[in-house]
């Protein structure tokens, strides 16, 4: 099996494809991005960003990345790979993007995993945080600073797609998907982390309405859900859990001060996972 960075990246102003050139990504329209010294390209430009230093900040980057390395989410992560596995091509090299990628864990699960297939892959996500940490830990994939709502990769140029916990933007899935690629969406079910927010919050707001309506350009293939306790043994992963989550700021102090006093908890884990096909 090769892995090997992903290559077919388009300018974010213009969409004309970028070519590399020694430490430097240029288009033919002479706009020119450099790649950072940790191996990363940033494809944000500033006039796309809606704040200085836009989604997760360095602490919440390390929090989630102790907690993913300490294996509470492998279940996830090998439900994803599993999918993945299925629905790659049989033949030539299979084109993955992880679509919010934070500090890189499902991709570099993914890799490990891919036995005798050629992937090529590339995580985007708008946190220069996020994306300076999954670059210093895995040399093999393509990792690029950019948004969903604009992703810097040349039209139907992707097998799949994955998306985890994040923000779809399924115009732009489309587009970058061939004709019958895929997405593979992970997202919290009603009851995901209930116990935590039942500490944290005076009430809980009634699950909104799940009905499953495909979005514009795909269909559902598959819709199952993932359920599983899971036990945080000590305040340090109690903590870490919180922080890569948006109760963090949705929590008043007298809730974040309770969630700070546990000394343990034992949580559920309830995710939808859906697979979609590009019409």
């Amino acid at each position: 099996m090769t892995t090997m960075p992903f290559d077919a990246l388009a300018c974010p102003l213009d969409g004309c494809p970028l070519v590399p050139s020694e430490k430097t990504w240029r288009c033919e329209n002479g706009h020119s991005f450099d790649v950072a010294r940790k191996g990363y390209v940033h494809l944000l430009p500033v006039q796309k960003k809606r704040s200085l230093d836009p989604g997760d900040s360095k602490e919440m980057v390390a929090a989630r990345q102790r907690f993913l390395n300490a294996g509470f989410y492998t279940n996830i992560a090998e439900a994803v790979s599993d999918q993945v596995l299925q629905w790659l091509p049989s033949e030539g090299t299979g084109s993955i993007l992880d679509a919010g990628s934070g500090e890189g864990y499902y991709l570099r699960h993914l890799a490990s995993l891919a036995g005798a297939r050629d992937i090529s892959l590339i995580g985007v996500d708008i946190s220069k945080w996020a994306v300076l940490a999954a670059a210093k830990q895995d040399k093999q994939t393509r990792w690029a600073v950019g948004s969903n709502a604009n992703l810097p990769i040349l039209p139907e140029s992707l097998d799949l797609v994955l998306c985890l916990f994040g923000f779809p933007v399924y115009s732009e899935f489309a587009r970058v998907l061939k004709p019958g690629g895929k997405v593979i969406q992970v997202d919290a079910g009603a009851d995901h982390l209930r116990e935590l927010r039942e500490i944290i919050y005076p009430e809980l707001k009634p699950p909104a309405d799940t009905e499953m309506v495909d979005p514009e350009g795909f269909r559902t293939l598959v819709s199952t859900v993932l359920r599983f306790p899971l036990s945080l043994p000590d305040q340090d992963s109690i903590a870490d859990l919180l922080a890569m989550t948006p109760h963090l700021y949705r929590a008043n102090s007298e809730g974040l001060e309770k969630a700070a006093s546990l000394e343990s908890l034992v949580v559920t884990v309830d995710v939808v996972l859906k697979r979609l096909e590009r019409r």
